[in-house]
């Protein structure tokens, strides 16, 4: 799918490759890499008992069909061309907004997309690498409910990602919802530490970053809309102190609305054109 110079592939039709022979040997007869050839003829196509095509194909599909079947996630991932530039983004300041509620998606939807986006915001700010460092605008990745898509890939935006001006805020609500490699990865890297109201498991885990100005039972008795802050500015650690929130600006209906309604106009396109292509895709039979 990715060696065909003449069509543009999405996530959907990984499982015409498994099942379609006709849609596999038109790919085939257009790929230049004879090891991929080799693959498909001589051993994905000649494999039998258990590790026989028909009989990997089902299993492997029964894991990307409930992403590729979901009526939300389909047209998203079944676009062969994005509107959405990563790097465009980070280069003009512009604002992404990426809503992954499990209770829109679900887990494994919102998982899964979670971490297409991370990735693509991590590729786009590696791609940064033959500008001078200089003329890197800062970009800032909020992620909340940060467990929910926590990979590897994490690990590496917060070592190495600083000077391509990519900065990581993470939130989430207590420390037993991250792996330990995760854990030591972020407080290794990160440079400010904003802690709310916390249990006695983490008050304790905590407390060391925030002492000697605020103990385990300063964090665990915190009031509604408070918190501590440990920050390091100007290359130097500051001395740890509290923080009031102010009370969130009112919401104003119109203008989100009047928002969304812009950037639909804009970047977006009907959903019935979407699966109106994937339907046409489908019925065509290619010619070998």
């Amino acid at each position: 799918l990715l060696n065909d110079e003449e069509e543009t592939h999405t996530l959907n039709d990984i499982p015409r490759v498994l099942i379609n022979p006709s849609f596999r040997k038109s790919l085939l007869a257009k790929n230049s890499d004879p090891m991929v050839n080799e693959f498909w003829e001589k051993e994905a196509e000649k494999a039998g008992g258990e590790m026989a095509l028909a009989n990997i194909a089902p299993y492997i599909n029964s894991k990307m069909n409930p992403f590729l079947a979901n009526d939300l996630i389909r047209p998203i991932v079944g676009q062969k061309h994005s509107s959405v530039d990563f790097r465009k983004i980070m280069d003009e300041n512009k604002i992404l907004i990426v809503n992954l509620s499990k209770g829109l998606l679900g887990d494994t939807n919102s998982y899964l997309l979670g971490m297409i986006v991370v990735g693509k915001v991590l590729m786009a700010a590696f791609s940064r690498v033959e500008m001078p460092e200089e003329q890197r605008k800062d970009f800032y990745l909020y992620i909340d409910e940060f467990q929910n898509i926590t990979t590897d890939t994490i690990g590496t935006i917060f070592s190495e990602a600083r000077k391509y001006h990519l900065n990581l805020v993470v939130a989430n609500q207590f420390l037993g919802q991250l792996k330990e490699s995760i854990l030591k990865s972020i407080f290794g890297n990160a440079g400010t530490i904003i802690a709310f109201r916390v249990g006695n498991e983490d008050g304790n885990v905590l407390a060391k970053y925030f002492e000697p100005v605020f103990s385990a039972y300063d964090l665990l008795n915190l009031d509604n809309f408070n918190a501590y802050v440990k920050m390091i500015t100007s290359g130097e650690t500051s001395r740890a102190f509290s923080l009031r929130l102010i009370p969130p600006p009112k919401t104003d209906s119109a203008k989100i609305l009047a928002l969304k309604n812009l950037s639909s106009f804009r970047y977006c396109r009907l959903r019935q054109e979407v699966e109106k292509e994937i339907r046409e895709r489908y019925q065509e039979l290619p010619k070998v």
